[in-house]
């Protein structure tokens, strides 16, 4: 078992909503990447997503695409990626850590050499956001195998058979899409999200986290009224942006901070 899906059942039992972030591994620079992860968790965090840096994010708006270009101009990799999650377990052994990214870097590695350097860094889990879960039960049991969790996305567009799908081979938790577009995009409905994540329900027994288009401490609070955990990447990928390098890390446990006041009712 990963650390997921302990870490969703303490927060249950303390009535409280996961607060899931996102950063890109290597943005703005290779070593503030773990100081940034050390500072989320301080600031509320219960998962961590960390960005494998790819050449065509087809998902992401342009906040998070100008990540993935920041990280590769510094000739960040996978590789870099493995060991920022390796170092990060030195004094960190609980905070679930999930890599998010593309198939195209984790085909040409191989999927079992993926498998076993996530495995031998301490990673909990993967989000690949252009693998279909029709087309990958085989790596999702070689995942599961290792006792690591293969997370899908869904959408307003999803069917039901694909929900009935993501449901079967999908681990961890469900990351809902809230929005048709990209990261950073546009504004929530959450009485729309509350309706579809019924839905979803009756097939995913999986917790149910809501992204794309969460940027205020208000609207955090009001998806973690319907929604098991809160995922927030765009928004802090900007107080990265709108801070000078040395200031990027407080800026965003500062943030952080106030979206984990929110979700507490503090």
């Amino acid at each position: 078992m990963s650390r997921i899906a302990p870490t969703f059942a303490a927060l249950k039992q303390q009535n409280k909503t996961a607060l899931v972030t996102f950063i890109t591994g290597g943005d703005p620079a290779p070593e503030l990447t773990v100081p940034l992860m050390h500072a989320m968790v301080a600031g509320g965090v219960d998962v961590i997503e960390l960005g494998v840096p790819f050449s065509d994010p087809m998902a992401e708006g342009p906040v998070i695409q100008r990540a993935c270009e920041r990280a590769l101009a510094l000739g960040v990799t996978m590789r870099d990626v493995f060991g920022y999650v390796r170092e990060f377990r030195k004094t960190n052994q609980s905070t679930p850590v999930v890599l998010m990214g593309y198939a195209n870097p984790i085909e040409r590695m191989g999927w079992d050499a993926f498998i076993a350097n996530s495995k031998e860094a301490g990673a909990d889990g993967a989000i690949v956001v252009d693998y279909p879960p029709e087309e990958c039960e085989e790596f999702a049991a070689k995942m599961r195998a290792a006792e690591l969790d293969l997370i899908f996305l869904l959408a307003p567009t999803s069917t039901e058979q694909r929900i009935a799908q993501v449901a079967k081979v999908g681990g961890g938790f469900s990351y809902y899409v809230s929005l048709k577009g990209v990261t950073g995009a546009g504004n929530i409905d959450t009485v729309e999200v509350a309706e579809r994540l019924t839905a979803i329900r009756k097939h995913v027994k999986l917790p149910i986290g809501v992204g794309f288009g969460i940027r205020d401490a208000a609207t955090a609070k009001k998806v973690a009224e319907v929604a098991d955990a809160v995922v927030i990447g765009s928004r802090i990928i900007q107080e990265i942006e709108n801070s000078p390098k040395e200031g990027a890390v407080a800026a965003v446990q500062a943030f952080v901070t106030g979206i984990r006041a929110a979700l507490d009712g503090k």
